[in-house]
Order: structure tokens, then C-alpha cells, then sequence
């Protein structure tokens, strides 16, 4: 792992051997609203699922690959789009901020908010002249975006190029919109505050609020790292889109998938996938009784209880093979959003079909 000093101050930087130059460019928020969105209601669901999420009140969100988001109350299904004031189809995140409203990070590296009537699609103006504020606080929210990570906070949306802080770049005016291989696919707030960040061929940082470790070693960095994940015991898990399963412990870096004999190196070299490796990893989680749940884009779902793996996939009752999220609701059952197949539930028993 290789930790860098972050140093967030003003236009102008000083440069010396222990610190970062990093071009402080804050965005205000432009506000594009749609104020009066036309409600869809819709029997069906969209079979490329992307995101999933329960909010305050109960309901659920499945964020899809290319038709917008559907929101599910327990009895009526409703679909918003681009038509409705979503910024983009695409919706890779879904989160929510402390006043209830929805927040998506949609394709194209695109934001929107929904207030529970209104979509506000928040874009960037860059301002040289001001000071980035990058301190980490509990509420606020943090977004992927091409080069680095976009941050809203206290009204203030902001975006830090992360391909300026490994000093190693020379490409300084990269935009957020622009895919990168600093392109940011996964985030993740620890139990101490620190911020973890998946990209898209540079491995993983860690940003503890004045600092950044990047960790890029046991074949980490190439492939993309779309999922991270903490466990109830302090573990963080990095799913990695070709290398596999990593767990980091705090002190060292283990490749999981490498230790378990589950590697599968012909996708590396062409792209094959392979029924029964754990090496294309698109989303983690852990249900109720401590398993890690593991989910592949082309081996189904693997369980792990710390001891033992198991593998399940459409013999089994999974309705895909390629799982693209997985997310456990407030009662703790767990949700699969899968690739072309829709989403199917596991209660702890079986596996059913929603929608």
C-alpha cells in the first residue's frame, strides 16, 4: 500500500516531498428541477437491476440499467425517468440524506435528488478561486464520478480528481464526467469514519481526512473494484472485477479468491467467464447471522460463514447467474439484483422471484 499526504488549501499549492498537490475546485449547485413530474404506475418491473435501496419510511428503490427507478411501497409500483427529471436511465447508487430525500448516482456520472415531488439534477460550475472543504462529517454524501469522487455537503457540492494525489498523473484537468482509470465505481464510510474508494484500475483508497493509502498490490489494481464492503467484525472486503475477493484486516492484504483456489486467470486473458470461481465480484454483504453474502456477475452467489464457502446459482433456485447488488432490508432479508433476470429474494430458506 502507498499513503500520500492530501492537502486541500487554495488555488495556489505549495509543493514539498510529503505533500499532494491537489487542484481545489469547488462546484456550486446548479439546480436543473423538474417540478412536476408525470407519475408512472407499472405492473412490472425492469430486469437489469443495478441498485437497491429502502428508505425511512419503508420503501423500496431498485435502481435499473437503463430504464430509470422504480419505487415499491408494498402495494403500488412506480417508474421515474429521464421524463420525470432523473438526470440519467442509469442508476448505479441510491442513498439518503437526513431531511428523507433520495439521492441517485446515475450513468454519465451524474447526480439527482428526489424531495419526494420534485427531481433536481445537481451539475458543476467549477470555481477556482474558492477553498475545497473535503473534511468528513456523519451526514454528508459522497458520489462517483470519472476521475475522483463527487461530495455534497452543508449545500455545497464539490468534486476531488483523485488522479492528482498519487503524484503520478500528469493529466490535471481530467473531468469528472470523463471516464478515467481513476474513475471511482465504489464507496464506503467505515465505523471509524474513514472513506474507502473503488476504482476503476488504480485499486483502492483510503481517505482518512487528511490522507490518502492507496492499496494496489496481490493484483488489486487493473481490474475494477466495484464493491467494498465492512464486516461486523472491522474486516473490509474489496470486490474486484477479474482478481477476485480481497480482505483487509487492517494490517495486511489478503487475496481471497488466490487463498481459496478459485481464481479464474482465463477471463483475465480473454474475457471467459467461469461457473464455480470467485473472481468477478460485482457486490457484497452480510445478512443477519454473519455471512458474507459474495455476488459474481457470472458464478451466481457464494456464502461464506468464516469457515466454509457455498455456492449458489440458478440451480438452486437463483433466478441469474450474474448478480449485480445485493442489499439486506430492515428485516433482514436479502435482495439480488440481477443482470437481464430481475430481482429474486432470499428469506434464509429459498430463493423467490420479484416481480
Amino acid at each position: 500500500m502507498i499513503k500520500l499526504s492530501l492537502l486541500v488549501v487554495f488555488i495556489y499549492f505549495s509543493s514539498c516531498k510529503d505533500q499532494i498537490k491537489t487542484k481545489s475546485i469547488i462546484s456550486s449547485e446548479t439546480e436543473q428541477k423538474t417540478n412536476a413530474f408525470k407519475t408512472n404506475t407499472v405492473t412490472k418491473i425492469d430486469r437489469n437491476i443495478r441498485s437497491i435501496f429502502q428508505d425511512k419510511k419503508g420503501n423500496y428503490w431498485f435502481g435499473t440499467n437503463g430504464a430509470g427507478v422504480y419505487r415499491y411501497d408494498g402495494t403500488t409500483l412506480l417508474q421515474f425517468t429521464e421524463n420525470d427529471g432523473l438526470s440519467n436511465n442509469q442508476v448505479q447508487s441510491i442513498q439518503e440524506d437526513k431531511f428523507g430525500n433520495i439521492w441517485f448516482g446515475n450513468g454519465l456520472f451524474r447526480v439527482s435528488r428526489f424531495d419526494g415531488q420534485t427531481f433536481t439534477t445537481l451539475t458543476n460550475s467549477f470555481d477556482s478561486s474558492s477553498v475545497s472543504n473535503w473534511e468528513i462529517k456523519p451526514d454528508d454524501l459522497w458520489f462517483y464520478a470519472g476521475g475522483g469522487i463527487f461530495h455534497y455537503s452543508n449545500n455545497l457540492f464539490s468534486y476531488l480528481p483523485l488522479n492528482e494525489t498519487d503524484g503520478k498523473s500528469k493529466d490535471l484537468q481530467n473531468s469528472p464526467y470523463n471516464l478515467s482509470s481513476y474513475a471511482v465505481y465504489s464507496i464506503l464510510k467505515d465505523k471509524r469514519g474513514n472513506l474507502w474508494f473503488g476504482t476503476q484500475a488504480k485499486g483502492v483508497c483510503r481517505y482518512d481526512g487528511k490522507s490518502l493509502t492507496w492499496f494496489t498490490e496481490k493484483g488489486l489494481s487493473g481490474p475494477a473494484v466495484l464493491s467494498l464492503f465492512e464486516d461486523s467484525k472491522g474486516n473490509i472486503w474489496f470486490g474486484n472485477n477479474g482478481a477476485g475477493l480481497f480482505r483487509y484486516d487492517g494490517k495486511s492484504l489478503v487475496n481471497f479468491t488466490e487463498t481459496k483456489g478459485l481464481s479464474n486467470n482465463e477471463f483475465r486473458i480473454s474475457g471467459k467467464p467461469g461457473l464455480g470461481t470467485l473472481a468477478r465480484i460485482y457486490s457484497i454483504t452480510e445478512d443477519n447471522n454473519g455471512n458474507l453474502w459474495i455476488g459474481t456477475v457470472d458464478a451466481g452467489v457464494w456464502k461464506y460463514d468464516g469457515n466454509n464457502l457455498i455456492n449458489y446459482t440458478t440451480k438452486d433456485g437463483l433466478t441469474s447467474n450474474a448478480v449485480n447488488t445485493i442489499y439486506k432490508d430492515k428485516k433482514g432479508n436479502l435482495w439480488f439484483g440481477t443482470d437481464e433476470d430481475g430481482i429474486c429474494k432470499f428469506n434464509g430458506k429459498t430463493f423467490t422471484s420479484f416481480l
